[in-house]
């Protein structure tokens, strides 16, 4: 009788236990957020996908009542910063900017990136989508794609291109271009995009593939050649697409969303998906997008964004395959 009561006790304080547990879990879903929420962005300050985090980040902060704080942890084709945010505590305070590197073409370059883009991660929501566009320096003597192919063809292995590292969104895009018309070129990996771009205003770097294209151009030291989509974008009217410049079928849109650790209770994914919804209805920050070449996402709902995300990453696992890139060792 005595072991049978113990039991019951023991059941008591375990029930007592589990709602006292699930009441806590309850009211801290509720009262989130109390703190400032850390988002990780994967690359150096100063690039694209910075910019992109920063303006979300201060711009959805204003939603949530707490601050949206960047915690940039470069390397690695943004792997670093996704190992890291895939370790993080699941309780909202730690948020990525996935990108379609860390989301789709790092799983394809690297034997190992240190995580699943899949399994490891919650979804949020989607930010912009955008074409890259082909620059080279102003002082450059190729005026078109096709000039710049023609002396490629006649100097194999002379010319250059940039990248914000192996791995990163302007390699696959210039292993792509290589593919697409049979040239040689050197590929030249930085830390991230922005010393790329300088050496490419400098004329350093013969040319680069990239998103966040209209800075450098608006600072009249790099000339668009072309831009990989279906059709020409508002913020950059006269350059043509790459099938109107000659290389029929180049297409790369890259595209920045938010993601959470697997785990994060749903209703603080929802939360954070209202608060980005709300940031990109701004008018202000559309423009910003608009500006910059890009298109902020319409209201998309976790699960829609997910499906995007699986799959966008069979779409890359494709284009690296077509390009022949391969992360170096």
């Amino acid at each position: 009788m005595i072991t049978i009561l113990h039991r019951y006790k023991r059941l008591g304080i375990a029930l007592a236990l589990g709602v006292s547990t699930l009441s806590a879990q309850a009211e801290s879903v509720d009262s989130y957020p109390s703190e400032s929420v850390t988002m990780i962005v994967g690359w150096t300050a100063g690039g694209p996908a910075d910019g992109v985090g920063r303006m979300v980040a201060a711009e959805m902060g204003k939603h949530l009542g707490q601050a949206v704080v960047v915690d940039n942890k470069a390397g690695a084709g943004g792997n670093i910063g996704s190992v890291a945010a895939a370790r993080a505590k699941p309780n909202g305070y730690t948020i990525m900017l996935a990108t379609v590197a860390s989301h789709g073409l790092n799983a394809a370059l690297y034997d190992d990136i240190g995580y699943d883009p899949i399994k490891d991660f919650a979804p949020i929501g989607l930010v912009s989508a955008s074409p890259s566009t082909m620059l080279v320096p102003l002082n450059s003597p190729f005026k078109t794609v096709q000039d710049y192919v023609d002396q490629a063809k006649a100097n194999p292995g002379k010319l250059t291109y940039g990248s914000g590292g192996v791995g990163s969104s302007q390699h696959l895009a210039g292993a792509s271009f290589k593919t697409r018309t049979g040239i040689d070129i050197l590929h030249v990996p930085y830390k991230s995009t922005a010393p790329a771009l300088t050496d490419v205003m400098a004329g350093r770097i013969d040319m680069i593939i990239t998103t966040g294209a209209m800075a450098p151009i608006a600072s009249g030291k790099v000339r668009p050649l072309a831009i990989t989509s279906e059709s020409r974008i508002a913020a950059l009217p006269d350059v043509p697409t790459f099938d109107e410049a000659g290389v029929k079928g180049f297409y790369m849109k890259s595209w920045y969303g938010l993601v959470a650790p697997a785990g994060t209770p749903e209703p603080i994914l929802l939360k954070l998906n209202e608060a980005l919804t709300k940031a990109l209805q701004n008018p202000e920050l559309r423009q910003k997008f608009v500006d910059l070449g890009s298109v902020p996402a319409e209201p998309m709902s976790i699960d829609a964004y997910w499906d995007m995300v699986q799959n966008g990453m069979v779409e890359a696992a494709e284009l690296v395959r077509i390009s022949g890139a391969k992360a170096e060792k």
